[in-house]
C-alpha cells in the first residue's frame, strides 16, 4: 500500500525516521504500546493497592509512572489515530468516531482509510523494512490503523479473529494459537484475546513496533476498584509481565478516561441538544452530531460529553453560544475557531459550535433516540475535558524534556527513544 496522499515520512542515513514532523530513532528492541481503552489512573492504582497488579507495581518502581493528556474529543478514534500518527487531529484529520461531511451532505462513520490525512508510524516504519504488528479489539479501528502498512505487516481485530488470513491480515489461525474461542464484542475476553495474541506474535515474530488497542466495555460498566474492574486489571498485569520478560519496551496508556454520568440515584444526566436547538432555531434547522457514535452503542447509548453543532444559515452563533453555555450540565460552548485553536481540530470536520458537558453529564439529541433502558449499571461515559487525564506507564526510566506537555500520542516517541537508548529531545 502507498502512504497517505499529501504527507511524507523521511529516513536519515542512520535509519532515524521523521514522521509527521517528529523524529523516531530505530528501536534496538521491540516497542509495544498498549492502549487500555477508557482507562484512568484510579483503575490501576486501586488494583495495585488491592495487591492484584504485583508486576505493574514493581515495574513502576523501577520504570516511569507518568500522567498525560489525551486529545479532544476524548473518544476512541481520534485518540487511537493520534497515538498511531504521533500528532493531533488537526494533522491526521480523525476528529471523532462519527462526523457530518458538509460537502457531501451526509453523516459518516470515521472508519475509512481515505479519511486519514497523515501516515501512521506503522505505515512509515513498515515501508522501510521494519516489522509491525497492530492488533485491535474492535474491527472499526483496523482499517484506519492498517492504512499504508507494507506487505508482511500484521493487522487484525479480535472481533474478527475467526476470519483472519495471511493474505489480508499477515497472520492466520489466531484462535487456534491462543486457545480462545471468539469472544463477544461486549466482553472483557475481547481485550484479553488482543493481549494473548500480541504476546504470541511478540514471542514468535519480534516486531519492531507493536500496537495493542483494547475495548472499554469494562470501564463503561464498572468503576475503579470494583471486583470486575480489578479482575480485568489483574489479567492485564499478567500480560504486561510477559511482554516485559520478552525484552520489549512497554508503554501503557489510554485513549481517554471515564466518569460516571448520573446523579446520586443512578439516573443518567443528559442534556438533549436537538430539543434545545429545535426550540432556538426551528425544528430540524440545526444538526447535532454526537462523535461518540459508533457501531457499538450497547455500553454507552451513543451518549458522550462532547458534541458539535451545524447551524442553519443566518443563525446568531454568538447568542446561541452564550445561551447554551448557561444551561445546567453544560461545561463550555466554543465556536469552531476557538475549538480548533484550543483542541487542535480540523475545522472542516466540525460544526459552527462545539459543546462540552460537565463531569457527570452527557449530551444527547432527543430522548427518543437514546435507549438506555436496558442498562444494568449507572451510565459511565467520556468525551469531555474531565476524561482527558490518562496514564503513561513505561517499563523504563523516562526523563521528559523541561516544559514538555505529555500527551498519550507521545507513546512511540518515548518508546522508540527508550529502545534505542537515547534521551528524549525537545
Amino acid at each position: 500500500m502507498n502512504p497517505v496522499a499529501g504527507t511524507t515520512s523521511q529516513t536519515s542515513a542512520d535509519g532515524r525516521l521523521t514522521v509527521n514532523g517528529r523524529g523516531y530513532p530505530r528501536p534496538g528492541r521491540p516497542v509495544v504500546v498498549v492502549c487500555i481503552d477508557g482507562s484512568e489512573d484510579a483503575y490501576h492504582e486501586r488494583a495495585i493497592a488491592d495487591g492484584l497488579m504485583p508486576f505493574t507495581e514493581s515495574m513502576l518502581a523501577s520504570g516511569s509512572d507518568l500522567r498525560g493528556a489525551c486529545t479532544m474529543p476524548s473518544f476512541t478514534n481520534p485518540n487511537n489515530l493520534s497515538i498511531a500518527t504521533g500528532v493531533p487531529p488537526a494533522v491526521h484529520g480523525i476528529c471523532g468516531n462519527y462526523f457530518y461531511d458538509a460537502e457531501a451532505g451526509e453523516e459518516v462513520m470515521m472508519n475509512a482509510p481515505e479519511l486519514l490525512r497523515a501516515p501512521t508510524l506503522f505505515a512509515a516504519f513498515s515501508q522501510t523494512g521494519a516489522k509491525v504488528a497492530v492488533i485491535t479489539a474492535k474491527d472499526k479501528l483496523r482499517r484506519l490503523l492498517g492504512s499504508g502498512l507494507a506487505e508482511g505487516g500484521i493487522c487484525f481485530s479480535a472481533e474478527k479473529a475467526d476470519q483472519v488470513t495471511l493474505a489480508d491480515n499477515g497472520i492466520e489461525k489466531v484462535l487456534e494459537s491462543t486457545g480462545f474461542e471468539l469472544p463477544s464484542v461486549y466482553s472483557a475476553e475481547l481485550s484479553e484475546l488482543v493481549m494473548a495474541a500480541g504476546c504470541d506474535v511478540l514471542e514468535r515474530d519480534r516486531p519492531d513496533l507493536m500496537y495493542l488497542s483494547l475495548t472499554d466495555y469494562i470501564q463503561h460498566k464498572h468503576a475503579p476498584g470494583s471486583p470486575v474492574a480489578n479482575r480485568f486489571y489483574a489479567m492485564l498485569d499478567r500480560y504486561f509481565e510477559r511482554i516485559d520478560a520478552l525484552g520489549a519496551v512497554l508503554v501503557v496508556t489510554a485513549d481517554h478516561g471515564m466518569n460516571a454520568k448520573s446523579d446520586a440515584d443512578g439516573e443518567a444526566r443528559v442534556v438533549f441538544l436537538s430539543d434545545w436547538f429545535d426550540a432556538a432555531t426551528g425544528d430540524g434547522a440545526s444538526r447535532v452530531i454526537l462523535p461518540i457514535t459508533d457501531p457499538y452503542t450497547v455500553h454507552h447509548g451513543a451518549l458522550g460529553s462532547y458534541a458539535t453543532v451545524h447551524l442553519p444559515d443566518g443563525a446568531d452563533r454568538d447568542t446561541l453560544r452564550e445561551q447554551l453555555a448557561a444551561v445546567a450540565g453544560v461545561d463550555a460552548v466554543l465556536t469552531r475557531e476557538q475549538a480548533c485553536e484550543r483542541f487542535e481540530l480540523p475545522g472542516d470536520r466540525i460544526g459552527e459550535l462545539v459543546v462540552i458537558a460537565e463531569r457527570n453529564t452527557v449530551l444527547g439529541t432527543t430522548a427518543a433516540r437514546h435507549d438506555i433502558s436496558g442498562f444494568k449499571e449507572p451510565l459511565r461515559s467520556h468525551g469531555g475535558l474531565t476524561e482527558q487525564r490518562v496514564p503513561v506507564l513505561v517499563n523504563r526510566p523516562v526523563e521528559l524534556p523541561a516544559g514538555h506537555r505529555l500527551r498519550n500520542f507521545d507513546a512511540y516517541w518515548i518508546g522508540c527513544h527508550a529502545a534505542a537508548g537515547e534521551p528524549l529531545s525537545a
